[in-house]
């Protein structure tokens, strides 16, 4: 019997099932919004605002819990710095699962999961992009006799 047994199998053995919401986690966080089924997107929800809760804590412990999942030290510093002040005032619901249509290959049910208040350039290892040069920077061409 199934009675009270929360969440989804995914057609995937329990080792396989963590690894792929640690990697979603892990997207979700660094991108601060991806694109997956609608499915997985509501399976990821409350393990990712599991985390996030962890990390306004800010213990050492909490940041132990949270390397043991991710395994990143730049997630880890990301979570329990400006995310958790980010959402120092909010009781939960960090995440917001938005609908967008339907998949062209199989039809699956597509979602857009995001943070709240996202920052849209805040991407995890991303090199920031260069400012554009005021000046003229090209050569000058030589003149020809």
């Amino acid at each position: 019997m199934r009675h009270r047994m929360s969440g989804r199998k995914f057609n995937r053995p329990t080792a396989q099932r963590k690894a792929l919401f640690n990697s979603l986690a892990k997207a979700l966080l660094g991108y601060e919004q991806i694109v997956i089924t609608l499915p997985k997107a509501k399976d990821l929800r409350p393990y990712v605002e599991k985390m996030l809760t962890l990390g306004k804590q800010g213990t050492l412990a909490a940041r132990r819990n949270l390397f043991a999942k991710l395994r990143d030290n730049k997630l880890v510093a990301k979570i329990c710095g400006p995310l958790a002040t980010r959402y120092a005032d909010r009781n939960g619901g960090y995440t917001r699962i938005v609908k967008c249509g339907f998949r062209n290959g199989d039809a699956a049910p597509m979602a857009v999961i995001e943070l709240l208040n996202r920052d849209v350039s805040a991407k995890v290892g991303a090199p920031k992009k260069p400012e554009a040069p005021t000046e003229n920077t090209a050569a000058p061409t030589p003149a020809t006799p």
